[in-house]
């Protein structure tokens, strides 16, 4: 797969699934997580794609400190519904790391490992996405702010064009170009205070 350097860049993020452990899928059940693996996922790399990734590893860091934390032991939460704009590709990357789903993930073995029931929408959170640990009971809510990292004026004029066909192939190759600068910006600003917000 060929693709922009930034995705081999971008931050990562290393779950615990016991899941994996027991069934021999990876040594001692430590499994990493990419940008390049949501991106396989989604299909694509945009803001909201990066935002979601970035708001699932800035909350479960806070969550775990300096363990790691546990795909499958984990409750995830959407303010709103699975079908209001982004949320439902916020959810799939949401879910694909942390392995909460609503009603079709896994069923477990022996009453454990059961992945389903640990995604809800329409909740009553304070943020955008609230994570919370089955363990303990932790939770943390995090919001996602693109404005951080503006686009460029022209982006989506140029976008509407290629999309009407009107675009020859040099405008097309500028715009993903710029598309994905502006990603990788939001992906090397994983730490600024104002991108991801804890509510």
């Amino acid at each position: 797969m060929s693709h922009p350097h930034f995705f081999q860049t971008a931050i990562r993020l290393t779950m615990y699934d016991p899941l994996a452990e027991l069934l021999g899928a990876a040594d001692k059940g430590l499994v990493e997580y990419s940008y390049t693996d949501v991106v396989k996922l989604a299909g694509h790399s945009c803001p909201t794609v990066a935002g979601a990734y970035l708001m699932t590893i800035k909350a479960l860091k806070r969550l775990y400190a300096d363990g790691h934390p546990e795909r499958g032991g984990i409750k995830v939460e959407f303010r709103d519904d699975q079908l209001h704009h982004v949320t439902g590709v916020v959810a799939n990357v949401v879910g694909f790391i942390t392995g909460a789903t609503t009603d079709s993930g896994f069923k477990g073995l022996a009453g454990k490992y059961d992945r389903r029931n640990l995604m809800s929408f329409n909740a009553p959170i304070s943020g955008e996405i609230q994570f919370q640990r089955l363990d303990t009971g932790a939770k943390v809510a995090v919001n996602f702010n693109a404005s951080v990292v503006p686009a460029s004026p022209a982006l989506m004029p140029m976008l509407q064009k290629i999309l009407s066909g009107a675009a020859s192939s040099d405008e097309s190759s500028r715009f993903a170009d710029e598309w994905q600068e502006r990603v990788g910006k939001i992906l090397a600003n994983a730490d600024h205070p104002d991108l991801i917000t804890y509510a």
